[in-house]
Order: structure tokens, then sequence, then C-alpha cells
């Protein structure tokens, strides 16, 4: 068993992080996005079927090409952020599964089942998206996830001629904290959660 993580882990992790929806002109380097798809491949997903594929937008032109995708008020953001991420998935995913998944055939498990692959390919190029955001905070970046996208524009610009469609975006970077907002508030425990 791994011991707890402290709370100042915690703490950078949940309690303090906040969305960011500002950023300096702080880059973020080529390695330190590479350090972290390689924690973020390493989170579970189903038959380790790791259907996330990511889009890193650095340069001006790609950061420009995504905000023509996006609503008015993100636009700015993913001018302003270093990185924004296209969170994809793969939504022939298992096409991969005999060398993820080595252990049993898989791949049929989805291959001939749309409804079954496209809810797979949803929920956990999700889980990876979430453990992006989780991985970011861990190395001293910060996130800021986004939906308000035209998701066949976005589908269009990065991920033409190939099996992949969008999920969801995601700034990263160094906040500017004159852009933060107070937290809002959050649901009880009693609210959303119950021990059965």
């Amino acid at each position: 068993m791994t011991a707890p993580l402290d709370a100042a882990a915690t703490a950078a992790l949940f309690g303090d992080a906040h969305t960011a929806y500002g950023w300096t002109d702080r880059p973020v380097e080529a390695a330190l996005i590479q350090t972290l798809y390689d924690l973020v491949k390493v989170g579970p997903t189903s038959a380790n079927s790791s259907p996330a594929r990511f889009a890193f937008c650095t340069s001006p032109e790609a950061r420009e090409r995504l905000a023509a995708c996006v609503s008015a008020n993100n636009a700015p953001r993913v001018r302003a952020a270093p990185v924004t991420v296209v969170i994809g998935m793969d939504m022939a995913f298992y096409d991969r599964l005999p060398e993820l998944f080595p252990y049993a055939d898989a791949r049929s498990w989805f291959a001939h089942d749309p409804v079954v692959a496209d809810a797979t390919a949803l929920r956990n190029s999700s889980l990876q998206g979430g453990y992006l955001i989780l991985a970011a905070r861990a190395l001293g970046l910060d996130a800021g996830p986004m939906s308000g996208f035209d998701k066949d524009a976005v589908d269009a610009a990065f991920w033409a001629g190939t099996t992949v469609a969008t999920n969801f975006i995601c700034s990263l970077g160094y906040a500017d904290h004159a852009f933060d907002n107070p937290r809002p508030p959050k649901l009880s425990f009693e609210d959303a959660a119950q021990i059965l």
C-alpha cells in the first residue's frame, strides 16, 4: 500500500487548485509536455484501451487555428495560454488492443459493437483528460479545461482523415491569478453521495 500524500500535495492537486482563466507569458517546454504525457499514459483505462489522443497546440499558428473553433469567451484564453490541448478519442481504439492488452482477444469485445466502443472511447478518454489535469498540477502547471467549442470544426482542424474525434480542450501553463474567480460552492457529501 502506498502512503497517503501529505496535505501540501493534496492541496496542490485539489484544495488550492483552481481552473485557470488567464495566463502569464511563461512558456511550457516541450520536455515538460512529454513528462506530462508519460504520467497520463499510466493512468488506468478499460482493458488498457488508452483511447485518448492529444494535440498540444503550442505554436501561435496552432493556437490560432484552435481559437477559430471555440466560443468568443474561450478564444482569448486559447490565444493567451502557452499550451492548449485538444483531448481526442480514437473511435477505433480497439485496433491497438492486440498490442495494449495481449492477454485476451479484447478487440472482439468492441470492434463489432459500436455502441459499446463509442461509450468506452468517451468514458476512458474523459478519464485520461482528468489524469492530464491532475498530472499538470502535480508538475506545477495550471489547467483550464473547456467545453465551449464547435466540435465539428475542431475535428476538421485537428483530426481530419483519422478515426479521432474531439472530447474536450484544456489550456495549460502558469496562471495569471489576476483572472482568478472565487471558488464557487460545491455540493455537500449529503447532496452528492451516499454510503451503502
